[in-house]
C-alpha cells in the first residue's frame, strides 16, 4: 500500500494517509481505458444533425429546361445537389452514437487510470477542498499555492455551489463529485487532486 502526504488548501503538509492497492495499485490497462474514453466521447454526441436529400426537398420536380439545344448540361430536376436549394448527397440523418461499456470494465478502467496517475506522481491528496466564498480569486489562490503544471481535476465527496462557482471561470481547474468521476475526467487532466473523503468513498465502493 502506498503512503502519501496530505496537504491543506495552502499546500502545507498536515499528515499522511495510506492508499489501498485495490484502488490505487491496479495494473495499467490501456485497452480498457481507451474503450472507456471512446465510449464517453461517443455518448456526448447528440446525433441530431439532419439535412434533406433530393427526394425530401420541397417543390416541383419539373425539368428546368429542354433536353437539347440550350448548350447547357441536361437536367431532370432542380432538386439535384448541383442546384442552390437542392438536396444534399449522402445527407446526414439523426443517429445514435452511444456505446455501451460493461460495468466491470468501466470500473477497472477508472481504477487503472487512477493507479497510473499515482505511479506518475500526478495525484495530490487534500484534507478537504473548501472555498470560503464563491470567488474566482480564492480558487486561484489554491492553484498558486501548489504551482501545478497543467490542468487540474479536484475530486471531492461534497462539492458545494461555492466551489463550483469559484472554479467555473478557471479553464485549467475542473471539479467533480467523486460519485460522478469517470475515466475520461482522470486521463484528460494532468493533475488529479483527491480529498480524503473522496479516497474513502472510492475505497469503500471498489475495495
Amino acid at each position: 500500500m502506498a503512503q502519501v502526504k496530505v496537504f491543506n488548501m495552502k499546500a502545507e503538509e498536515v499528515g499522511s494517509t495510506t492508499l489501498n492497492d485495490d484502488v490505487f495499485g491496479v495494473e495499467y490497462n490501456e485497452a480498457l481505458i481507451h474503450e472507456a474514453v471512446v465510449a464517453y466521447n461517443a455518448n456526448q454526441r447528440q446525433g441530431n444533425k439532419s439535412t434533406l436529400t433530393r427526394s425530401e426537398v420541397r417543390g416541383h420536380s419539373a425539368k428546368p429546361y429542354r433536353q437539347k439545344g440550350t448548350g447547357r448540361a441536361r437536367q431532370g430536376s432542380t432538386k439535384g445537389p448541383q442546384f442552390i436549394g437542392g438536396g444534399v448527397v449522402f445527407a446526414p440523418k439523426p443517429r445514435d452514437f452511444s456505446k455501451k461499456v460493461n460495468k466491470q470494465a468501466k470500473r477497472i478502467a477508472l481504477l487503472s487510470a487512477l493507479s497510473q496517475k499515482l505511479a506518475q506522481q500526478e495525484i495530490t491528496v487534500l484534507d478537504k477542498f473548501e472555498i470560503a466564498s464563491a470567488k474566482t480569486k480564492d480558487a486561484q489562490m489554491f492553484l498558486d499555492a501548489f504551482k501545478f503544471d497543467g490542468s487540474v481535476l479536484v475530486v471531492s465527496a461534497n462539492n458545494t455551489d461555492k466551489e463550483l462557482k469559484a472554479t467555473n471561470n478557471i479553464s485549467k481547474l475542473n471539479t467533480v463529485n467523486v460519485e460522478l468521476l469517470n475515466t475520461y475526467d482522470v486521463v484528460s487532466n494532468k493533475n488529479v487532486v483527491l480529498t480524503e473523503s473522496a479516497i474513502k468513498y472510492l475505497e469503500e465502493v471498489n475495495a
